[in-house]
């Protein structure tokens, strides 16, 4: 029987996609591995490889086609043995709209059907295929395997759970099934946390208080759908709550000045504060953490999510372990990952995940702001713009150059003392930059 192809799931959060461009064509063969298409995202464009084997019986979607779901079937891949003729019991999207329905409806009820021809056996009928859903482990993690490995697990008896996938990015492939072991799958654990996905339409229409030709209506593009959709959501799940500190530059400016100058590179106040965050996390490692509904997922490193600013959206690329990478390192990375960001040419899970986000929007004259927590992660800082203030320094009033950091907290997390001991090592790494050298 013919395996569909689905589209894929590219990241946890992905409900639709683009297919930008197909790389094969109806009869080509492919490998594990082969690249079939091209799937545009709300955050990135990536290349589709096939997890089976076989030879494309039929493209079911059409290049370009936009708002695809996530597991519908886009093709379908006829294995050894079969050819067309296997497509046509086997179809996956229902037939086009035509004149037959209509006839249905307005066509006289008859008062014996007419008797269908005999034949001499009479084929068992085939259902549809249609997409299996995802499986996941007793944690609540995806579990990605193949529409063909699926159904052979669920034959053989097989616990995909136990399987490692050999097929790209790890997804499980047919030979990973049939080289396992049957065994009943065990109990699925209910994801901690879990929540209906949140709608995005606010519970007043706004059109309804403007007349039609006072405004341009502009559709929401997958990009913006997307931040409506999971902000709406994390402010409903997530109970904010935000500590305020003020953190004086000078000497992390003199040192930059001094490093800029000798060093053959051009760090920005960003560079220090992405370091600075690493390390305050690695100081007060019960702040990097994230919620799970039973339990609190400590983190071992700190990935540090940088908030970079697209056309009709923002992305959050992350510099992993950062606690172990210097300023140089941290620097180069993140103009490399934003410039990437900004072409759409990010990989899922350089922008998945993390364990703590920075918004600096200080480049822009703010001088402060709250910023809403990026699930699953459970704080983020808000950066305003360094500017000179009054301060007192051991009883007399001096003009130092300040910048405002407002930390939004995930309560079910983090209370507030934790979230104050955080702040207070970083703001000692950013007033005292040589310690981070320490």
């Amino acid at each position: 029987m013919p395996t569909p192809i689905l589209m894929p799931a590219l990241s946890p959060t992905m409900e639709e996609g683009k297919l930008a461009k197909w790389h094969v064509k109806e009869g080509d063969k492919v490998v594990s591995g082969d690249v079939i298409a091209e799937i545009e995202t709300d955050k990135a464009t990536m290349e589709v490889e096939a997890v089976d084997e076989g030879r494309i019986g039929k493209l079911l979607v059409p290049e370009g086609a936009e708002n695809v779901p996530v597991n519908k079937p886009i093709a379908m891949l006829l294995g050894e043995g079969e050819d067309a003729s296997a497509l046509k019991d086997a179809a996956p999207t229902p037939p086009p709209a035509s004149a037959e329905a209509p006839k249905r409806e307005t066509k006289p009820v008859a008062p014996s059907p007419t008797p269908a021809p005999p034949t001499e056996e009479k084929a068992m009928p085939v259902p549809p295929v249609t997409a299996l859903p995802p499986r996941h482990d007793q944690n609540g993690s995806r579990i990605f395997a193949s529409p063909l490995a699926k159904r052979i697990a669920k034959e053989k008896g097989v616990d995909l759970a136990s399987v490692a996938g050999s097929g790209p990015r790890g997804r499980i492939v047919k030979a990973d099934v049939e080289s396992a072991k049957p065994g009943m799958a065990p109990p699925r654990a209910a994801v901690p946390g879990g929540a209906a996905p949140t709608a995005i339409g606010p519970s007043i229409d706004p059109r309804a208080f403007y007349e039609k030709d006072s405004y341009e209506e502009v559709p929401l593009d997958s990009m913006r759908r997307t931040i409506a959709r999971r902000l709406a959501q994390a402010m409903q799940e997530i109970p904010h709550f935000y500590l305020t500190i003020d953190c004086e530059l000078d000497e992390l400016f003199r040192v930059r000045k001094h490093l800029n100058e000798t060093g053959g590179i051009k760090l920005s106040v960003n560079d220090f504060l992405i370091r600075a965050s690493a390390l305050a996390l690695m100081k007060v490692p019960n702040a990097n953490v994230s919620f799970a509904g039973t339990s609190l997922l400590k983190h071992k490193h700190a990935d540090i999510g940088i908030a970079v600013a697209l056309e009709g959206g923002l992305i959050t690329p992350i510099i992993r372990n950062a606690e172990t990478k210097g300023l140089a390192e941290i620097s180069a990375e993140a103009k490399e990952l934003a410039e990437r960001a900004r072409n759409k040419k990010l990989k899922p899970q350089e922008f998945e995940g993390g364990s703590f986000s920075i918004s600096n929007l200080g480049m822009f004259g703010i001088k402060n702001f709250t910023a809403v927590i990026n699930p699953p992660q459970a704080a983020i800082i808000a950066v305003g713009k360094g500017e000179e203030r009054a301060v007192v320094h051991n009883g007399k009033i001096e003009t130092a150059t300040v910048m405002t950091v407002t930390m939004s907290c995930d309560h079910r997390a983090i209370d507030g003392a934790l979230g104050a001991q955080f702040l207070e090592a970083f703001k000692a790494y950013v007033e005292y930059p040589p310690s981070m050298l320490l």
